[in-house]
């Protein structure tokens, strides 16, 4: 293996990646993806799509998943940093409905690889931020699904975000620590929460 690190995260399935950096006077090389060394790892994964995003702070992009065509992702930020999270949905799961975050930023280089069966979000938290990932399915229209960022059910403790619950999952009401208002979109506030999406 030698070119990257990866750590098995406390909920099966998600896993940090950590590539091998190479640096001098001049800047930095690293590779991004190897397929060869994924698979030492024991991630054989194939990547059908890759995907890019440009986010301004206190943007909030989640929480997605598909429902019948499922993707798995390997995300990462090529500028600025975000708090990545993903919930598990596996129907069936000893963590179901429970989340991970981890900050991944320009520094640190880091990729987090979310299985299928997870809704994945993230909040930008640097003035601006580039967001990359790379996906096992296509999208597909109209097989989206959604919940509340801020469901109390699932609980997830988003950095630098201050609030209060009301029952919904409008962003209004939220502002980062230095008083940036959270910028989502119409969809993402009216997701439902964990209770609601899946009645089992």
């Amino acid at each position: 293996m030698g070119q990257i690190s990866v750590t098995k995260c406390p909920i099966d399935g998600l896993y940090i990646i950590e590539p091998t950096v190479h640096g001098d006077e001049r800047g930095y090389f690293v590779e991004t993806y190897n397929k060869k060394d994924m698979e030492e790892a024991g991630l054989t994964m194939d990547f059908v799509q890759d995907n890019q995003s440009c986010s301004v702070k206190g943007v909030l992009r989640g929480l997605h998943f598909q429902k019948q065509y499922p993707q798995g992702k390997l995300v990462r930020v090529i500028r600025g940093r975000v708090f990545d999270v993903a919930v598990d949905l596996r129907s069936g799961s000893k963590t179901f409905g429970q989340w991970y975050g981890i900050e991944l930023t320009e520094e640190n280089k880091k990729q987090f690889y979310i299985s299928e069966g997870f809704a994945h979000g993230f909040l930008v938290l640097s003035d601006v931020a580039e967001f990359c990932y790379k996906c096992t399915d296509f999208y597909h229209p109209g097989d989206e699904g959604g919940l509340a960022w801020n469901d109390p059910q699932i609980g997830i403790v988003w950095p630098e975000v201050n609030g209060t619950y009301d029952g919904s999952a409008d962003g209004s009401n939220y502002r980062l620590s230095d008083g940036t208002a959270l910028v989502m979109s119409e969809k993402d506030q009216k997701w439902g929460g964990l209770a609601e999406t899946f009645k089992f």
